[in-house]
């Protein structure tokens, strides 16, 4: 469903916009930041890109597929009951990977934007706060597609996930839904180091099989969610008639007493009442943003070392 915004492709209103996720760099930039506590190495330090004698080991994780079998702490492992791998120093560079809500649902505005405008103006303002602190950035859509960028460094990083924004907003699939809980079963499997990982979606994919599901991707990286909402799915919207389209047929809906302006309300935004509920009694730091906002501030206090519900 998509309210009716009189604007072209591409404006940043209906459509992604590259050139304002690009911009976005300038806002980071001038934004007086905590410090992000990146595992990133530090100037002077040098260490071997090669593993092995001489080489400084720096923790223990969760063993994730893909990860060298070479690697396996045998003695974590006993201990434990479940397989855990070695990483070295240079492996402790912070990777964040960015699971983005694709579906038709988040083609919906009332106020300046649809939420899958501001949902990619929330994602690029986070992979140019992660470059800035040497951090890695990656993206995965879910909803409209199975599109993956892996985790990559610098400003070529931060750039690479601005353009799969931009692309992916244009290829997005009507046809192809998926439950949040396969989304996060599929970033599990895919994540490949990453140690934090921000999910953002208006809700609307929330299941019950996604608890259990984001329980375990706790154990594997720090979770984090921020929900795009519209203002009609945030509070009792005015009486009076609200032109909408789905489908491509558009339709008046007429709403005037306060029982039915609240019934409307709470159906609209049942999605993002749900996964706010979910993050909450999962204790996973959670924020809301409506589609006329600024996300930094989301962003930062989502990302920022010591992040609260």
């Amino acid at each position: 469903m998509s309210a009716l915004l009189e604007t072209s492709d591409g404006d940043g209103r209906t459509r992604v916009r590259l050139a304002e996720l690009v911009a976005l760099r300038g806002r980071v930039a001038k934004a007086a930041l905590p410090r992000l506590e990146s595992h990133a190495m530090r100037a002077g330090q040098q260490h071997s890109r090669l593993y092995g004698r001489g080489m400084d080991y720096a923790e223990s994780r969760v063993y994730q597929p893909g990860d060298d079998v070479r690697r396996l702490d045998w003695r974590l492992t006993a201990r434990s009951g479940r397989l855990h791998t070695k990483l070295f120093q240079e492996e402790r560079e912070g990777r964040l990977l960015i699971l983005l809500d694709t579906h038709a649902s988040m083609h919906f505005g009332t106020r300046v934007r649809f939420k899958s405008v501001q949902a990619a103006r929330a994602a690029a303002l986070a992979a140019w706060y992660v470059v800035r602190a040497g951090e890695r950035v990656g993206v995965m859509e879910f909803g409209g597609g199975h599109r993956l960028l892996r985790p990559l460094a610098g400003t070529r990083g931060a750039l690479a996930v601005c353009g799969a924004l931009a692309d992916w907003d244009g290829l997005a699939d009507a046809s192809m839904p998926e439950l949040l809980s396969d989304a996060v079963l599929r970033a599990g499997r895919v994540m490949r180091g990453a140690n934090r990982v921000l999910i953002i979606s208006d809700g609307l994919s929330c299941d019950d099989a996604a608890r259990s599901r984001l329980l375990d991707l706790k154990g594997k990286a720090g979770v984090r969610v921020l929900v795009v909402a519209d203002a009609l799915e945030l509070s009792l919207p005015p009486a009076g008639r609200y032109p909408l389209e789905h489908e491509g047929e558009r339709r008046d809906v007429v709403l005037l007493g306060e029982r039915q302006r609240r019934e409307f309300q709470q159906a609209l935004g049942a999605g993002q009442t749900r996964l706010n509920a979910l993050a909450q009694s999962l204790g996973i730091p959670h924020r809301t943003i409506d589609t006329a906002s600024d996300p930094l501030d989301a962003v930062l206090a989502l990302l920022s070392p010591g992040a609260r519900r």
